[in-house]
């Protein structure tokens, strides 16, 4: 979870604005069902009449419900009526707060003069002239209030509060007003009132959706530009540690869910409490005694969402593994179409394929299931407690201590907590897996690199460079490995030379290459250009010194200039146009409609091994390095070509250092200085020549290449 909303720490005015939405939004949802229960209450069952404080009153009314008052009381309404007409008093304050205490005021005199005159004991004409006559004291009318108030009893406010409204509607309908007219005013005012608070609730959902998209989606951009960072900083230690299919997951499926998790964080999470706490003291202010339901209700939906996360979670945690073994599979696969046919394995992969697929669809298929069966089980629940809530209220609405209108308004708020849980557990099925790839992606991220460049840089140093490479005393082993792959090797290798290294498979010759621009950083001695340390000066200075050829072309989604310019902007047409002629490629290209314009598709599947090797190799000369390496690069060369090729880039490289790892005699045969490994050490080092008479494992690559006339004469194969 943490790992999650720590991206949001960029963001914090929108997630504070979105959080003012949502409680704007949770007031507005909270407000709607009492206004549910007053249409229900007030505007149905009361006719629009909201309580006892009359709007206005004939004098003689007035006169008898004062007769039931204290002094106190008498003088509180005398402040707030004022005779408008002759016989008839009105209200003079809409402040609510007053209306209140009026209501508790009148009712009770209402109360009391309904039930004296429905006794038929005694009427108000009756006990007037006996309090005019003296024979019953204000004192006493007040002790035969509190007398009739102890007769009532049980009875609960609310029916205190119907009959003093039935006691309105009497006096409204003798004065002549339209009770119809009252109440299809009321419905109307509470109607609007409703309307605006819909209006307002969903414009707020609409604002917090489209904050919390944009926030996910700028979470989402930052992690792809974080994750795509780093790998490029990474060194070939560090790429090796991470399968190609396992960064390709990360930096997309991986930051998809962390991305769609932030927004359900933000749209719904954060909702959840705001709701659910908004609900709950809703219904602490209910007084409907039914308060238990709720807590039965939130503690069956949270022992099913802990049931069904326990389930899930192990499932969960396995899913990002079997993505990125589905992903692995899948890029073998298509990348290797043409040997799978080759050899007819297309039904073996099939099954490699469908079980990666299958064992991927069982696990997601099961969540799906889990997943399905909340819902049902959540709507059990809401749905039973809809039911026990009706049959509990309908007692109280029988024995009149509930309205029924509140009863509406409970059940109501009682869904809302219930939904409020809810959403907090589709988000605890959901973060489990968010929470694995947020770690998968914080792996990437906060892996160290381990070639770094150094604090304070010497690259001013190197601002004329000549590019004599030095080995001294070079120890290289492999992370984590046991033995050294390359050991002790000293030499060099000058500028206006070609130094060739030869050997046989896996004795380390490509390795060899690697450590020069610091793929790999060597674990012991020191490799120096001109003398300088290459550690001490940074990467991007000593790539800038180098032209690397791997020994499998990479060619990039483009067209044919755009590859050969691919080491920076500076480099001219007529410096393209000059490296693929040393490179011989100018020939294909020309006969290409677009000529360099020509598209190069992902992977430069369109053209051929050879014309790849070709571009790679002319994108190297048109940076004009210091330095060439050449990893094996003329392989895929015909005869011909490769002859004309050198004997041009010899030209071109007359006063740079040229290495060259090479499986063929036939290609360094002409070298300046031949370096022989085995086993990771320098076997023999010299010319052809020299090699042919002092070095045994140089004679035996010599003898298994090149013919007896060959080898009698020196000549090139």
């Amino acid at each position: 979870m943490f790992k999650i909303l720590k991206n949001l720490k960029d963001s914090k005015l929108s997630v504070i604005f979105i959080i003012a939405l949502l409680i704007l939004q949770a007031y507005c949802d909270l407000s709607l069902p009492q206004y549910t229960s007053d249409i229900v209450d007030v505007g149905i069952q009361q006719s629009g009449i909201e309580g006892a404080a009359l709007s206005q009153v004939r004098a003689e009314t007035l006169e008898n419900l004062k007769f039931f008052m204290n002094q106190e009381d008498e003088d509180y309404v005398n402040q707030y009526y004022t005779q408008t007409q002759e016989g008839i008093f009105t209200l003079n304050t809409s402040d609510q707060a007053v209306k209140d205490r009026l209501n508790e005021i009148f009712s009770i005199p209402m109360v009391l003069q309904s039930g004296m005159e429905q006794s038929g004991q005694m009427d108000m004409n009756t006990l007037k002239a006996m309090y005019e006559s003296g024979q019953i004291t204000k004192d006493q009318i007040m002790t035969m209030r509190d007398k009739a108030l102890e007769e009532f009893g049980d009875m609960s406010d609310s029916i205190i509060s119907q009959k003093a409204i039935l006691y309105v509607r009497a006096e409204y309908e003798a004065m002549g007003m339209d009770i119809g007219s009252i109440q299809i005013k009321y419905l109307l005012f509470k109607g609007i009132q409703m309307l605006l608070l819909s209006v307002v609730m969903v414009g707020a959902a609409i604002a917090v959706g489209y904050l919390a998209s944009r926030i996910g989606a700028r979470i989402g951009r930052d992690l792809r530009n974080k994750v795509f960072k780093k790998v490029v900083s990474f060194s070939n230690a560090e790429i090796d540690g991470f399968s190609t299919a396992s960064l390709i997951t990360r930096s997309t499926n991986d930051i998809q869910q962390v991305q769609m998790v932030t927004v359900m964080l933000l749209r719904m999470v954060a909702y959840a409490p705001i709701l659910g706490l908004g609900g709950i003291v809703k219904v602490a202010g209910t007084r409907t005694g039914m308060s238990w339901i709720v807590v039965v209700a939130v503690a069956l939906v949270i022992m099913t969402v802990i049931i069904l996360v326990n389930i899930t979670m192990p499932k969960f945690k396995m899913m990002q593994t079997l993505v990125d073994n589905l992903n692995l599979v899948s890029r073998e696969i298509l990348t290797g179409v043409p040997v799978i046919r080759a050899f007819s394995r297309e039904k073996f992969e099939e099954k490699r394929f469908d079980k990666a697929n299958t064992e991927l669809m069982s696990t997601q298929l099961f969540t799906n299931k889990v997943m399905a069966l909340m819902f049902p089980l959540m709507t059990f629940i809401m749905n039973a407690v809809s039911v026990l809530i009706v049959w509990v209220a309908a007692k109280q609405i029988d024995l009149g201590a509930l309205q029924v209108g509140d009863m509406m308004a409970f059940i109501t708020y009682t869904m809302q907590i219930i939904m409020s849980f809810l959403m907090l557990s589709m988000i605890s099925v959901m973060l489990p897996r968010a929470g694995v790839a947020a770690g998968r992606i914080d792996e990437v991220i906060h892996t160290e690199v381990t070639i770094q460049d150094p604090e304070k840089a010497k690259d001013e140093e190197m601002n004329v460079c000549h590019g004599a490479i030095s080995f001294d005393h070079v120890d290289f082993r492999y992370p984590n490995a046991k033995e050294d792959v390359l050991s002790d090797l000293t030499f060099t290798a000058n500028p206006g030379e070609t130094t060739a290294i030869i050997g046989s498979t896996g004795c380390g010759k490509s390795t060899l290459l690697h450590l020069i621009p610091r793929f790999y950083d060597i674990t012991g001695g020191h490799i120096t250009i001109d003398g300088m340390d290459i550690r001490s000066i940074s990467q991007k200075k000593l790539h800038s010194l180098i032209g690397f050829v791997p020994q499998k072309g990479i060619l990039f989604a483009g067209d044919i200039a755009s590859n050969i310019k691919f080491g920076g902007k500076e480099i001219s047409d007529a410096s393209m146009a000059e490296a693929a002629e040393i490179a011989q490629a100018s020939d294909f290209i020309s006969e290409k409609s677009e000529g360099y314009a020509s598209e190069i598709s992902q992977g430069g599947t369109n053209v051929s091994g050879g014309q790849k090797q070709r571009l790679s190799i002319a994108r190297a000369i048109a940076v004009d390095p210091k330095i060439y390496l050449f990893d094996d690069s003329f392989s895929a060369l015909d005869y011909k070509t490769d002859i004309t090729l050198r004997k041009a880039l010899s030209k071109k490289t007359g006063d740079a250092t040229v290495i060259i790892v090479a499986q063929r005699i036939s290609t360094i045969l002409h070298a300046d200085k031949i370096i022989v490994l085995e086993d990771g050490k320098i076997a023999g080092m010299g010319t052809h020549e020299e090699l042919m008479n002092s070095c045994e494992a140089y004679q035996e690559i010599a003898r298994s290449q090149l013919s007896e006339a060959e080898l009698a004469g020196g000549k090139r194969a």
